[in-house]
C-alpha cells in the first residue's frame, strides 16, 4: 500500500513518517484491497494541549475512509485513527462476505 504523509505547516521527521507507514500498513492485515492512504499532520495554533490533528484517509476500491483525530501527540493521533480505519475495514470486509 502507499502511504502519503503530509505535514502541514511544520517539517516532519523520518521517525514519525516511519511510525505512520508502519501503523498503515498494518491495515492490509484487516482488508487487503487497500489501494493508498493519505496522512495529514497539522498542528493548531490554540492554548489547549491536544493541538495535533491527524487526518487519515484510506482509498479502497469503490469507497474511501476518513478519520481525524486531535491529540496530544501525533503518535497517539496516528494509534488512534488507524484501530478505528481498523474497525471499519473489518466492517466492510464483513459486508463484502454477506454478499457473496
Amino acid at each position: 500500500m502507499k502511504v502519503n504523509v503530509h505535514a502541514v505547516n511544520f517539517n516532519v521527521d523520518k521517525k514519525l513518517v516511519d511510525f505512520v507507514e508502519e501503523k498503515l500498513n498494518k491495515l492490509e492485515k484487516y482488508y487487503d484491497k487497500v489501494v493508498s492512504s493519505d496522512v495529514f499532520l497539522k498542528v493548531e495554533k490554540t492554548s489547549d494541549k491536544e493541538n495535533k490533528i491527524v487526518e487519515v484517509k484510506v482509498i479502497v476500491p469503490g469507497d474511501e475512509f476518513i478519520v481525524k483525530k486531535q491529540c496530544k501527540t501525533f503518535e497517539e493521533g496516528v494509534e488512534l485513527a488507524s484501530e478505528s480505519l481498523e474497525r471499519q475495514l473489518m466492517k466492510r470486509k464483513e459486508k463484502l462476505r454477506a454478499h457473496i
